[in-house]
């Protein structure tokens, strides 16, 4: 090849180089390959984009010199308020600030409610302890909204669009916990409650007192353990009636750890909700994934607890697409009831949230549970019992569309209260707070909690060979490949200089 030639090629390699950088900042496109599409914007944050009329100014709290993996959550947020920049046509706004320059940046961060995390870091062989600034404050003409912390693996447009949602809606929408007849209220369930009244005005109401019950978006019952009267009953079946959201999470059975037997719950409101062809049947649902239970036991003078599977626990691993469900990865039941679906009514339509597995029982409410019993497979004669429901139609033969969704189990969001509290899976909390906000917003920010958090772990249904085929496949194939690929380009290379050597020979 002639020099020329050779400075002609490169002329034009230059000159596409220059074209293609020239394109790209004039048109911005990326590809997502990510399973959840991590990184592209749902349509419930470009509708809250869309409906911005203000600028909303982003001041993100960023350390400096963070180690790798810390420093990952800086860049997925930069690069997501990119997008929102963009796609807001400049109606988002941001800065990063470093606290550490100064005494000035630090005091602004914490006066902005923005405290510093230690993290480790690895310096010279040794472990050290470094403060962290990773939080974020959002300014909409006079308002704020705080992001004390953003925690890696979070879900960040969760994050920052409900926070901006927040900050751009004149007022929240209205919630009502119906207390009484020992349903749980706002005190005891302190993790959902503290999800919830981030975008809801929630408020524990009376069903008695009618005048209460105007303008919600919703209503919840958890949990309830007397009965409804049946003047309560028909004030419930008007608020359905009327378009109001209905989310019940019911106990028609219950365990007693104290005598080790179940006992039935009777509220009412499974037969009050079995004329919409909706059952809940009132009988233990079982299932061969479960949770366990502590079982204290003695060898010798030492007294020690051990975990025993416990059928009674359902163990939810598989979901269906839909928006209360999308992103959840397990839920744990305790004492649940099956529900039948019967509907007659061709304007209802149900999805079904929750299905115990392909190995699963019932037992009759007076059961006696044997903790220690051995379980077999041949004890699960039943499939797939149906857990949770989301129904919509027009309920009770009303000509207005409403909104219901039913849980078999009452305790899955509830805390406790006092020292008898307890901290819940997160996706049970997920669950619940989702259902509510399909009940009641058609934003779709529910889809998003969960959204780049899911984790991939080898099924726990695998058996142990199966599991170690996999992950030592995964280990050695990838090597095995880059060896391969670098004898068959020694090859190549190879039988070049051969045909070199047999061209300058002849």
């Amino acid at each position: 090849m002639s020099k020329q030639n050779l400075y002609t090629r490169l002329l034009i390699m230059l000159a596409i180089i220059v074209s293609l950088a020239f394109i790209s900042t004039q048109f911005t496109f990326r590809l997502d390959f990510t399973g959840d599409q991590r990184y592209t914007l749902s349509n419930a944050t470009l509708d809250i984009l869309n409906d911005l009329e203000q600028v909303v100014t982003v001041k993100a709290y960023f350390s400096k010199d963070l180690p790798p993996n810390i420093a990952s959550v800086k860049t997925d947020f930069k690069d997501l308020l990119i997008e929102y920049e963009r796609r807001s046509g400049g109606k988002i706004a941001y800065e990063f600030i470093d606290p550490s320059k100064s005494e000035e940046a630090e005091q602004e961060a914490m006066q902005a409610g923005i405290q510093p995390v230690m993290i480790n870091v690895r310096d010279k062989d040794q472990v050290k302890q470094q403060k962290a600034y990773l939080g974020a404050k959002l300014i909409h003409t006079n308002n704020e909204e705080i992001l004390p912390f953003i925690q890696p693996g979070a879900a960040m447009e969760y994050a920052l669009s409900s926070s901006i949602k927040k900050l751009s809606i004149p007022e929240k929408p209205k919630i009502g916990l119906i207390t009484g007849h020992g349903a749980a209220g706002r005190q005891s369930m302190q993790q959902a409650v503290s999800v919830l009244e981030d975008l809801y005005h929630l408020s524990e109401i009376d069903l008695r007192n009618v005048e209460q019950l105007e303008n919600f978006e919703s209503l919840i019952i958890v949990a309830p353990e007397n009965p409804f009267s049946e003047e309560e009953l028909k004030i419930l079946e008007s608020q359905v009636k009327n378009g109001t959201g209905l989310l019940l999470a019911i106990n028609t059975v219950e365990g007693d750890f104290s005598t080790n037997r179940g006992k039935a719950v009777e509220t009412g409101l499974a037969d009050w909700l079995k004329q919409t062809g909706i059952e809940l049947k009132q009988e233990f649902a079982l299932d061969i994934n479960c949770g366990s239970v502590s079982v204290q036991q003695q060898q010798g003078f030492f007294t020690y607890n051990t975990p025993i599977q416990f059928p009674y626990l359902p163990l939810i691993r598989k979901f269906p697409d839909h928006p209360i469900t999308k992103g959840l990865e397990n839920i744990v039941f305790s004492f649940a009831s099956p529900i039948k679906l019967s509907l007659s009514d061709s304007t209802i339509h149900a999805d079904v949230l929750l299905r115990t597995s392909t190995k699963s029982a019932t037992e009759p409410t007076s059961t006696y549970f044997d903790i220690r019993k051995q379980w077999r497979d041949s004890d699960f004669d039943q499939s797939e019992l149906i857990l949770g429901i989301a129904a919509e139609g027009n309920f009770f033969g009303s000509s207005k569309k409403s909104k219901l969704v039913l849980f078999g189990d009452g305790d899955f969001p509830v805390n406790g209260l006092g020292q008898q509290a307890r901290e819940l899976n997160k996706d049970n909390v997920s669950l619940f707070v989702n259902a509510v906000e399909w009940l009641s917003d058609d934003t779709g920010l529910n889809e998003l909690r969960t959204k780049g958090r899911n984790s991939r772990p080898i099924t726990a249904e695998l058996e142990d060979r199966d599991r170690n085929i996999i992950k030592y496949a995964n280990f050695i194939t990838p090597l095995f490949l880059v060896i391969i690929y670098g004898l068959i380009r020694a090859w190549l290379r190879k039988r070049k200089r051969n045909r070199l050597k047999e061209t300058k020979m002849s």
